[in-house]
């Protein structure tokens, strides 16, 4: 089961989610391995001229990509422990 699990950690860590905020404004995009891969600003949201707004989208857009990393993993995980609860795999 560890090489089964080191395989799925590897594949993992090579995909990518992305989550949207602010009708598409911010995009990021996060790893499986709980990294940020990109962060997308539509030029529109940087001319409106509303910094705090825009802060609390890339936050938003940051912390949603990451959420939804943890869920793919957590899911990707599952399937190899069959439910069993990893130390350091789960929430």
């Amino acid at each position: 089961m560890q090489k089964e699990i080191e395989r799925v950690q590897k594949e993992m860590s090579e995909k990518t989610v992305s989550h949207s905020v602010g009708g598409g404004m911010v995009t990021a995009t996060a790893r499986g391995d709980g990294t940020l891969a990109a962060l997308k600003i539509d030029p529109r949201a940087v001319t409106a001229g509303d910094v705090e707004m825009l802060e609390d989208s890339v936050v938003a857009a940051v912390n949603g990509a990451l959420t939804e990393a943890r869920a793919m993993v957590q899911a990707a995980m599952s399937q190899v422990t069959a439910g069993l609860p990893i130390p350091g795999m789960g929430p």
